[in-house]
């Protein structure tokens, strides 16, 4: 009977695991991201409404 490769089975979990955790830091990342743009456009539109009340 084969023999058992687990040094194989524990380097493709560790493998699984950090791409796990690199799509969830990608997508923690857009939610980030979508957010401060959608404040950025808020701040640029509430500093053109006071130039132009002025």
């Amino acid at each position: 009977m084969a023999k058992p490769n687990y040094s194989f089975e524990k380097r493709k979990k560790e493998l699984d695991r950090q791409k796990k955790k690199d799509e969830k830091k990608a997508r923690k990342g857009e939610q980030n991201s979508d957010g401060s743009e959608q404040e950025v456009e808020a701040e640029t539109e509430s500093a053109e409404a006071s130039v132009a009340a002025v």
